[in-house]
């Protein structure tokens, strides 16, 4: 039996069953297990892979499929099709090597529906199923960038993304390099990451000299700032609490970056189960939180700060419909006096800049950069 497709199976049963992330499970399934390089990689592969892909990997199935399989069925013919459709696997190869993992009373259905898989065009209903998304996200991605964009934005997010690494070490995707350059921080300055879990911003802002404070209302979010800031010997003070009402006093920073929790829908890439774990009504329950983060890091800027704010998303709820006071100027891609010109292939986006990630082969980002009055 293969090992790389029975650790796979595993992972995807604590997936789909248990709740767990995939980004959290599969490295600890990997520390624990004795395959050789290549095998881990191909089990990184079919975990992340089949998981993107399960909606497109279940229509190819049920064209077979007369009832509803069981759990177990149902992982190992995603499986299967994910390596006849998307992996490059040969037929023969992800048939049978698919078919010793089942067990001994659906191996032979298992075999014919694979077969039959393999053997068939497929012939899809609509985009969205052959992209593996569910209804509203290929919907709301298209609403909001156009077909053109959309279908584009959507396919680089079905691929696996690359690994970016800072020149200390740290791995962080670009997007999220360009939004802390975007802050500008000056050495003698104090800024505050006011969502600065687990840290990746906030130690690359400290590098400019700047004292930087993280904040975050997780505790355990919190020490991830910690860690890393003392791994990478960075002096980034951490204090837990809730950016909405967070415990400074007013006008006590020269910048001010609100990283915000958001619906994540520029990062599905990177994330491959998230797409099946949000709701769309997690897009306005978002940023109703994100407008008390935003109220509550305005105040703390100095008369001459900046503010900035990025999500790692795609959508105007998330981003530029939210109102900032009216002594706040958005800065132009451009920068000014304060501020230094945008890195990446940013577009303009309404007051501020958006990451599209087929043209920036980074996660989706909406950065707004504001200068308070003096």
């Amino acid at each position: 039996m293969n090992a790389s497709r029975v650790l796979a199976l595993e992972a995807l049963r604590r997936i789909e069953d248990e709740g767990a992330y995939a980004n959290l499970l599969l490295p600890t399934l990997l520390a624990e297990c004795d395959l050789s390089g290549p095998d881990r990689r191909f089990v990184t592969e079919l975990v992340y892979g089949s998981t993107r892909m399960r909606r497109a990997c279940d229509a190819l199935v049920d064209r077979f499929v007369s009832a509803p399989p069981d759990a177990t069925t149902r992982r190992l013919l995603r499986l299967g099709a994910y390596q006849l459709a998307f992996a490059g696997v040969p037929s023969h190869a992800a048939v049978s090597e698919t078919v010793d993992c089942a067990p001994r009373r659906t191996r032979g259905f298992v075999n014919a529906v694979l077969r039959r898989v393999a053997s068939t065009p497929m012939k899809w209903p609509d985009d969205a199923t052959r992209l593996s998304y569910p209804d509203w996200i290929h919907r709301r991605i298209l609403d909001e960038l156009g077909d053109e964009d959309g279908n584009a934005t959507l396919e680089r997010m079905n691929e696996a993304p690359p690994v970016s690494t800072r020149i200390d070490g740290y791995v962080q995707d670009l997007a999220s390099q360009w939004v802390a350059a975007a802050v500008g921080c000056r050495s003698g300055e104090t800024i505050l990451d006011l969502c600065a879990g687990p840290g990746g911003k906030a130690t690359a802002m400290a590098t400019s000299g700047a004292l930087v404070i993280g904040a975050d209302r997780s505790l355990a979010r919190a020490g991830l700032v910690r860690g890393n800031a003392e791994r990478l010997a960075r002096r980034v003070p951490v204090v837990t609490a809730d950016g909405a009402r967070p415990p400074f006093l007013e006008g006590s920073f020269d910048r001010v970056l609100v990283d915000a929790p958001c619906s994540g829908l520029g990062a599905l890439r990177r994330r491959a189960d998230a797409r099946w774990r949000i709701a769309e009504s997690d897009v306005s329950e978002l940023a109703t939180l994100q407008s008390a983060l935003i109220a509550g890091a305005t105040r703390l800027v100095r008369p001459g700060g900046v503010l900035v704010y990025s999500v790692c998303t795609l959508t105007a709820a998330e981003s530029i419909e939210h109102g900032f006071p009216d002594d706040f100027e958005p800065v132009s891609a451009g920068g000014d006096d304060a501020l230094p010109p945008l890195e990446g292939p940013w577009r303009s986006y309404g007051p501020g800049h958006r990451l599209l990630p087929h043209e920036s082969d980074t996660d989706g980002m909406v950065l707004l950069r504001y200068r308070r009055g003096s």
